[in-house]
């Protein structure tokens, strides 16, 4: 007889894996970009609804405040959902200011508030851009 298929198998939303600090992050995630604010809320409801336990997001995209509402409206506990957002860096050649420490540190805050959540589980740079 077969052995019944774990529940990482059974759905691949919930393959997950081991980060350094021991978080483990699902292998699938539901992302977000260019996904209008009008229609983020009921798309990430219906994403976790689906099995989804990975959103992802940016302060970029101008939708973290309708995916912590749909955090909050799926019944979900905040633990079981990984959450990624991002800061954009500032890019001089776009005329966007190079952000420095004190000014990431503004921009989590306020992904923070507009997600209305106390922690994001992954927070990344997005797009950085460097100079030799």
């Amino acid at each position: 007889s077969e052995a019944a298929p774990s529940a990482a198998m059974a759905s691949p939303c919930l393959a997950r894996a081991t980060l350094g600090d021991g978080a483990a992050m699902p292998l699938v995630g539901f992302g977000t970009y260019l996904l209008p604010p009008e229609r983020t809320k009921e798309a990430v409801r219906e994403a976790l609804a689906a099995g989804y336990r990975h959103v992802d997001t940016a302060e970029g995209y101008k939708n973290e405040a309708e995916i912590g509402q749909a955090l909050r409206e799926s019944g979900l506990p905040r633990e079981d959902v990984f959450l990624t957002t991002k800061v954009f860096p500032g890019n001089p050649a776009w005329n966007a200011p190079a952000k420095g420490y004190s000014d990431c540190i503004s921009a989590c805050e306020a992904s923070l508030a507009r997600l209305a959540t106390p922690y994001v589980d992954l927070y990344l740079i997005h797009a950085p851009f460097c100079q030799a």
